[in-house]
């Protein structure tokens, strides 16, 4: 089984040119259902970017800083890597559904960094050291982030093992949420004290200056 995109993009990239060296009065342009999908993934890169800022301004507010959005937002890239792993790992090729779930996965991911930040910034106002405050949090937050990712991947795990041609649809964007959830986990639970902790000696560097 082949996805119709593959062959669309095969024929676009490979087939198309070497026509056009030999008869180069030959024109070509999608149309049909391919020319839909394309303007849909664009529609869908426009929403995506307009979802990250409206996350951004959400996080901005009650965090009173510019910085501290741009940590907890960074796992969504890892995130996204552990969505394409997935698909790689199940054979799947990565469609419109599977965006949808990243889309999805976007506002998903960010509920764990959101926590760590927000129990760290609680301790460091209650007189706590800032490298105090991140372990503390690590310790503390590391065993409610762990089942949270856990049980949202076990949840989507009867859907992932569907065979049904039913289910043959929404598999791609299971996918991308149960396996992007997993690897985002880990990096909040590693990367995100490391980004804080940078992010202060940013600061303390500047203020020095």
């Amino acid at each position: 089984r082949v996805e119709p995109g593959r062959i669309v993009n095969e024929i676009m990239h490979d087939w198309m040119p070497l026509l056009q060296q030999r008869y180069p009065s030959v024109s070509y342009q999608l149309d049909g259902e391919s020319e839909e999908t394309q303007k849909l993934f664009v529609s869908l890169f426009v929403g995506f970017a307009m979802a990250l800022l409206g996350i951004y301004a959400l996080l901005a507010v009650p965090l009173k800083s510019y910085a501290q959005p741009l940590i907890i937002m960074a796992v969504i890239p890892f995130g996204i890597v552990g969505a394409l792993v997935g698909h790689m790992l199940l054979g799947i090729t990565f469609s419109m559904m599977s965006f949808f779930g990243v889309i999805a996965l976007s506002g998903v991911v960010v509920n764990d960094s959101l926590l760590m930040v927000d129990f760290i910034n609680r301790h460091v106002a209650e007189g706590a050291d800032k490298t105090t405050a991140i372990i503390h949090s690590g310790t503390q937050r590391f065993r409610a982030i762990l089942l949270t990712s856990l049980t949202t991947f076990f949840g989507l795990l009867p859907l992932l093992l569907e065979r049904s041609a039913q289910a043959t649809i929404v598999i791609p964007m299971a996918v991308s949420l149960a396996f992007g959830i997993l690897f985002a986990t880990v990096i909040t639970l590693l990367l995100l004290p490391c980004l804080y902790l940078v992010l202060e000696d940013g600061r303390r560097l500047l203020g020095h200056r």
